[in-house]
């Protein structure tokens, strides 16, 4: 094979590389984006695009819009959603219609309970149908008000109804520091500052200035350390967290007043000599 046959066979090998298809498989971790409704109503009830939140009459102001990311394969989503993305391509559009047992399961009706008003009127709740409340220490959505009573219903706001989803997979990063980064997005929020080293198994982390005395990072750090050892196997991980002491700004020196015999010395050659060996032009500079 000569030089110019082996060049172009190097090349047509790169090319067929970069349109084969890059397959989701179980255990990827993969940003998304993607919109999801309830079939037979239209409700968006979830998305990762600010615009259709906005079309949909259900934009957030606390969320943060944009691709999201998930873990495949793993038990982590709807059983009908994670068989249609084990199916899918990277940078190709999907449309998934999921019913009830393959997303949040049929409705259950022994969770729908009556419970007095009095005491949502004890906790100044003033209940009404669609209210999300807490009750007995667990979420629960009013259905119906009547006199004295209200019907609350601790079902999954999703049990018993066919799901709709239109998603894209846009990434599957390979690299260990990138898979990472996503899994703190996914358990904290934001994976920026985040310093990754890892070798072999063990992984060392250094935590951001901000994420030293956040709250929210001690409560998700368990979950994190839990997906690190799911998705790549990690067995030692260990978080760094330094302080360091800021450096005193050195005040500008003042310019110390210099003694009377320097300053004698600094005098003009004309103030040095005696009165009266001054000569006319002499005495009419010093006046």
């Amino acid at each position: 094979m000569t030089e110019k046959e082996g060049a172009k066979k190097h090349h047509e090998k790169e090319e067929k590389a970069e349109t084969e298809a890059v397959k989701v498989e179980a255990g990827d971790v993969v940003l998304a984006e993607f919109d999801a409704w309830i079939q037979d109503t239209n409700e968006l009830f979830d998305t990762t695009s600010e615009t259709v939140a906005k079309e949909n009459n259900a934009y957030n102001e606390k969320m943060v819009y944009g691709a999201q990311p998930l873990i495949v394969g793993k038990n982590r989503l709807f059983p009908g959603l994670d068989e249609s993305l084990l199916k899918a391509e990277v940078g190709k559009e999907y449309e998934v219609v999921i019913p009830s047992e393959k997303a949040a399961g049929p409705r259950d009706p022994k969770l729908v309970e009556l419970h007095p008003v009095r005491e949502f009127l004890k906790q100044e709740i003033e209940p009404r149908v669609g209210l999300e409340v807490t009750v007995k220490n667990k979420p629960a959505i009013i259905t119906a008000v009547t006199a004295g009573r209200v019907r609350v219903d601790f079902n999954n706001k999703l049990a018993g109804r066919t799901l709709k989803y239109k998603y894209k997979v846009i990434e599957k990063p390979t690299k260990p520091e990138e898979i990472v980064k996503l899994l703190l997005k996914l358990s904290y929020g934001n994976p920026e500052g985040f310093d990754v080293e890892h070798h072999g198994k063990t992984y060392k982390i250094k935590l951001p200035d901000p994420c030293k005395y956040d709250q929210r990072w001690f409560l998700t750090k368990f979950r994190f350390v839990t997906d690190m050892r799911e998705v790549l196997g990690a067995e030692n991980i260990s978080f760094l967290e330094e302080y360091t002491k800021p450096e005193k700004k050195e005040e500008p020196k003042k310019k110390e007043a210099k003694p009377a015999e320097e300053k004698k010395a600094e005098q003009p050659e004309e103030t040095k000599r005696a009165p009266e060996e001054l000569t006319e032009e002499d005495r009419k500079k010093l006046k």
